[in-house]
């Protein structure tokens, strides 16, 4: 079966950076759309960024865009969400997804994606 394993997640300060792993097994990974979604207290779970099987035309929020970067190793079925200078705003459990019925399409919704890792806890003090 699918397994998606978050890591990475922890307390950081305003202005820091977290580089957020998803180990995945059971799937053939390089030709699946992940994707990163985060969801913090009291909100509905929002995207954050998702990259194709071959990693081009990755896609962000603008609420990330020019802080976080997606890059995928498809030798070692791990997808990376890189993130540098956090905000307090972006404290959330973060989440990675596979999306296993649309490979030639960076989805965002939620709804879009088939498996779910169990999250990793972001959280960005001022």
């Amino acid at each position: 079966q699918v397994q998606l394993v978050e890591s990475g997640g922890g307390l950081v300060q305003a202005g820091d950076s977290l580089k957020l792993s998803c180990a995945a097994s059971g799937l053939s990974f390089s030709n699946y759309v992940m994707g990163w979604f985060r969801q913090a207290p009291g909100k509905e779970r929002e995207f954050v960024a998702a990259t194709r099987g071959s990693g081009v035309i990755p896609k962000f929020a603008d609420s990330v865009k020019g802080r976080f970067t997606i890059s995928r190793d498809n030798a070692k079925n791990t997808v990376y969400l890189q993130m540098n200078s956090l905000k307090p705003e972006d404290t959330a459990v973060y989440y990675c997804a596979v999306d296993s019925s649309h490979p030639f399409y960076t989805a965002i919704r939620d709804r879009d994606y088939d498996y779910w890792g169990q999250g990793t806890q972001v959280t960005v003090s001022s």
